[in-house]
């Protein structure tokens, strides 16, 4: 039996993994269908566009989405699924914006900046909330981190990512 003291940590990490996969799927199950641009094309002062094309609003309902519906599921509320979601995403905009601004492509290799926005978000905002230590929110985002390593490379090989990584 997991203690539970690690099993906030192993739900958020779970949810967070969940919100990361869940838009390269809905892409690969959708197709073009609702692949609007969360930036809408527009392009800043620096040339570059502030999000890319590949952050959608399809990828953002689908990771809430996905997220409301498994919480339930590991003993969350619908709700903090719905927060995790939404704040994953949010994370990994922060992590797409200053990857733009660092002159970096939509789909070039920054590993930390590509992960752990994603992961750090959710878990210092909701850290109360779940009562999670400082300690419990860096084991939130290594476990993330870990998770992604390993999963890229399958998801790649399975056809659902377009690169390795």
């Amino acid at each position: 039996m997991v203690a539970d003291f690690v099993m906030p940590i192993i739900q958020l990490a779970a949810l967070i993994t969940l919100a990361n996969s869940a838009p390269v799927v809905a892409r690969h199950l959708l197709g073009d269908l609702w692949q609007q641009p969360i930036d809408d094309g527009i392009v800043l002062r620096d040339g570059q566009r502030p999000f890319g094309r590949s952050k959608t609003w399809r990828g953002l309902v689908a990771a809430s989405l996905a997220c409301v519906l498994l919480a339930p599921l590991i003993g969350m509320a619908w709700q903090l699924g719905l927060a995790v979601g939404a704040l994953a995403m949010a994370g990994d905009l922060v992590a797409s914006f200053s990857k733009r601004r660092l002159g970096l492509d939509a789909g070039q290799r920054a590993p930390r900046l590509d992960s752990v926005p994603e992961a750090l978000l959710p878990a210092v905002v909701l850290r109360e909330q779940l009562l999670l230590t400082w300690l419990d929110v860096l084991l939130v985002v290594v476990l993330f981190v870990l998770v992604v390593r390993l999963a890229s490379p399958l998801l790649f090989v399975l056809r659902l990512r377009t690169q390795p990584w």
